[in-house]
């Protein structure tokens, strides 16, 4: 939280997060899901990088799956989701 009210602090209209859940018990999780929601919803345009590929598609409007530095795909978030791909590999469905 305060590494992200830092970075609010110039008053951004781009925010870089990465792993912001990363040792976090799911109720502080779901807490900082809340403040990036919000801050997305105030106008600020967010590149969030987290391991948690469920929990990064659900919050991300468009979301890219990246390996050893390349782009495997790329597209809307809820299409990610349903991808039979992303299903497979990194949801473990």
């Amino acid at each position: 939280m305060l590494a992200i009210a830092r970075g609010l602090m110039a008053r951004p209209r781009f925010l870089m997060v990465d792993e912001p859940t990363l040792g976090l018990a799911p109720k502080v999780v779901q807490e900082i899901l809340a403040v990036l929601r919000r801050i997305n919803a105030e106008g600020v345009t967010i590149l969030f990088v987290e391991q948690n590929v469920q929990l990064a598609l659900a919050l991300a409007h468009r979301g890219y799956l990246l390996e050893s530095g390349r782009v495997l795909l790329g597209g809307s978030a809820p299409a990610l989701l349903q991808s039979d791909e992303v299903r497979k590999v990194f949801l473990g469905l």
